[in-house]
């Protein structure tokens, strides 16, 4: 991989992240084990065209085309059959998801309107991390002319780690802007690590 924020990460955020947590084999350092994209479309006349432009604007975003997901169960008062196409879900890992990952951080998130970062709550435990994109314009390889309808979608990043408190200092150090930073841990670098791979 030669990726800005790959390099970054192996450079600066490995040995940042041993000094912080303690560990002393290299192989138990949180690291980013994939980034999953999800989203689904309503129930409704229009399902089907909305999730064929969902999946050709999601395989625009990542590089990657998704796999349609199903419904596990009929519900009549959505008019939803058991194994109906309601989604489209793709999973990322190695150069496409860090170079996902650094358009997400660099480009993406600072064009949301009124942006103030995103929840630190949203954690699973487990050290996951999912965050919601209401819109789905704020990625640069959407053509604004050619959009029907606004896709939001759901972000989680996998990592490695046992607890929250490792993927959150994993994830502050690879650039995500949680909302509460001012309660973070000293940066990485003198700089935030998002605006040195953007200077790389």
């Amino acid at each position: 991989m030669d990726n800005e924020l790959y390099t970054i990460y192996k450079e600066q955020i490995v040995p940042y992240l041993r000094q912080e947590t303690g560990y002393a084999n290299i192989h138990q350092i949180p690291r980013m084990e994939k980034v999953v994209i999800n989203s689904c479309v309503s129930a409704s006349g229009e399902t089907k065209a909305a999730l064929e432009e969902t999946v050709k604007e999601i395989t625009a975003i990542t590089g990657q085309r998704p796999v349609q997901t199903k419904s596990k169960k009929s519900i009549s008062n959505f008019k939803l059959r058991k194994g109906q196409a309601i989604g489209a879900k793709v999973t990322l890992r190695g150069d496409r998801m860090y170079e996902f990952l650094q358009r997400l951080l660099l480009t993406a998130m600072p064009r949301i309107r009124d942006f103030r970062g995103v929840s630190p709550h949203c954690f699973d435990g487990n050290g996951n991390y999912t965050v919601g994109i209401k819109d789905h314009t704020i990625f640069p390889e959407i053509d604004l002319d050619r959009v029907n309808r606004l896709i939001g979608m759901d972000v989680t990043f996998v990592t490695t780690a046992k607890n929250d408190k490792d993927a959150r200092l994993l994830l502050e150090a690879i650039g995500v802007p949680f909302s509460d930073k001012k309660h973070a841990p000293k940066p990485v670098a003198e700089e935030n690590v998002a605006e040195a791979a953007l200077e790389a």
